[in-house]
């Protein structure tokens, strides 16, 4: 895991639709663009805000949350990945093995900590209300 990649891991089951669908509601409601794909047991997020993110980074990129449950826990991975344009019929397999995280430059990465703190910090209370 790198400096521009996060993991963490919660020791519980959820459900992984109710919890994809109640972050990307606070997010849609905090001004981001969204898109959410859930396959069984794993699931993509992807935000983008503008203005702020567009200032920083390159269009095409987003914080992107990856979930993978299994059957005792929920590891969640937040990073800045490309913008996928066809979520709705990308398979989640191919996500998980391809090259999603892209190294960014200082400014975004500092820019980043702030928002994943904050993001995952409402992702951590969504999980342990579930």
């Amino acid at each position: 895991m790198g400096i521009f990649r996060k993991e963490f891991t919660y020791n519980k089951q959820v459900n992984l639709n109710d919890v994809v669908q109640k972050f990307s509601s606070y997010l849609v409601n905090d001004g981001w663009r969204v898109q959410q794909k859930v396959e069984g047991s794993r699931a993509l997020v992807q935000a983008q805000k503008g203005g702020i993110l567009r200032d920083l980074i390159a269009a095409d990129r987003a914080l992107t949350f990856t979930f993978e449950q299994s059957s005792d826990k929920l590891r969640v991975t937040v990073g800045v990945g490309k913008w996928l344009q066809n979520l709705a019929v990308t398979a989640l397999e191919t996500l998980f093995l391809g090259e999603l995280f892209l190294a960014v430059d200082v400014a975004e990465m500092l820019w980043n900590e702030h928002v994943e703190k904050t993001l995952v910090k409402k992702l951590e209370e969504i999980i342990h209300t579930s």
